[in-house]
């Protein structure tokens, strides 16, 4: 690699603070309660971190910045935290976002390690400079397609909006349906009502529509509508993006948000570390850890070790993403060279496909585990 390696004051032995960015959305029009879940997960482990010593007696310290869902935004983030000397950067959920920060990240040679954005295409060209937790979209959907099929659902709408992120979804799912004997029906949201989604999906026989749009709006309208359709008291609403995963859901749609399958990335069962993180993090966000609170604080586990491995020098983190072995949240965590993924993977990461209990919505039921 021929990008440049740290300032050298990231160097000092001088108990100065060891800084990494971390970019998340915190505000509107970024799904903020995410973002909150991502950050709270990066500052608990930043603060165990620096109870047990910090990186080699200097202290860890987290340089965030708000990304709002905005892709130039995170890409100035990226070249402004490069010029304040931070190590790395960690985080971001919104997947054209990250792939915002990777490219950036990747042309001013600064370690990027993802947190949660899934898009498979993070970067253009493979890099060293860029690795990711979550796993790729097309393993997860391609996960929940199977739930679908098994489910007994084969002609399928997908409710989606202009973005990459929504027709890579939708070709996974085609590509994967197609040739098991699924049809996927494509339902503009720019140009059409909630109610005449309920008509579209009536005219196309339709047993599954999966939401394929952003949230609140226009997901939450979409729902309250099929759910009063009583044409459409048999259909399965899904999604595959996980908008059902947070409080928020529940608290817009009460009892209509339940019975709605998604795909998070957490175990059947934590093991006695992912039980104790999860207490921590109950206690500091007042309410249930998502999954993204955990691969938050994954990523500074990750980085954390690194660092003591391999010091603050951004070349050398760059080039130990093959060294990594990590006990993390959610399982041992290990990078690899993916086919047809640009970035340093972690292979294996747990998929569920889950919903919010009916009777009980605040309880979650497991549908399928990966």
């Amino acid at each position: 690699m021929s990008r440049p390696a740290s300032p050298p004051a990231a160097d000092r032995a001088d108990g100065s603070p060891v800084r990494i960015g971390a970019l998340a959305p915190l505000t509107r029009p970024g799904w903020a309660e995410a973002g909150h879940h991502l950050h709270a997960g990066l500052e608990l482990a930043v603060s165990e971190v620096n109870d047990a010593d910090g990186i080699v007696g200097r202290p860890l310290e987290l340089v965030v910045r708000d990304t709002a869902a905005d892709p130039q935004r995170a890409a100035a983030a990226v070249d402004e935290l490069a010029g304040l000397g931070v190590a790395a950067v960690a985080g971001e959920y919104h997947s054209v976002v990250a792939r915002a920060a990777a490219t950036r990240a990747d042309a001013v040679g600064l370690p990027f390690l993802c947190s949660s954005a899934v898009l498979d295409t993070l970067t253009e060209q493979p890099t060293d400079w860029v690795a990711r937790l979550s796993p790729p979209q097309s393993r997860g959907w391609q996960v929940y397609a199977d739930f679908l099929l098994g489910a007994g659902h084969t002609r399928i709408a997908v409710a989606t909006q202009p973005s990459v992120y929504w027709t890579s979804g939708t070709r996974i799912l085609r590509d994967h349906l197609a040739p098991r004997g699924g049809t996927v029906i494509e339902l503009d949201m720019s140009a059409l009502t909630p109610r005449a989604v309920c008509d579209a999906l009536v005219g196309h026989r339709a047993t599954a529509l999966l939401l394929l749009v952003g949230h609140p709006e226009p997901a939450v309208p979409i729902v309250r509508s099929v759910r009063r359709d009583q044409r459409l008291a048999e259909i399965m609403i899904g999604a595959p993006a996980g908008q059902p995963e947070f409080a928020e859901w529940t608290t817009l749609l009460g009892d209509d948000g339940a019975g709605i399958p998604f795909l998070r990335y957490l175990p059947e069962r934590f093991s006695p570390l992912g039980a104790r993180v999860g207490a921590a993090l109950r206690e500091r966000l007042a309410e249930a850890p998502s999954f993204v609170a955990f691969e938050g604080y994954d990523t500074v586990a990750v980085l954390a070790d690194v660092l003591r491995s391999h010091g603050p020098d951004r070349r050398r983190m760059a080039e130990s993403w093959a060294r990594v072995a990590v006990e993390g949240t959610r399982g041992q965590i290990r990078f690899t060279r993916t086919p047809g993924i640009s970035v340093w993977q972690w292979a294996g990461p747990p998929v569920q496909v889950v919903d919010r209990d009916p009777a009980e919505p605040d309880r979650f039921r497991i549908l399928r585990t990966v």
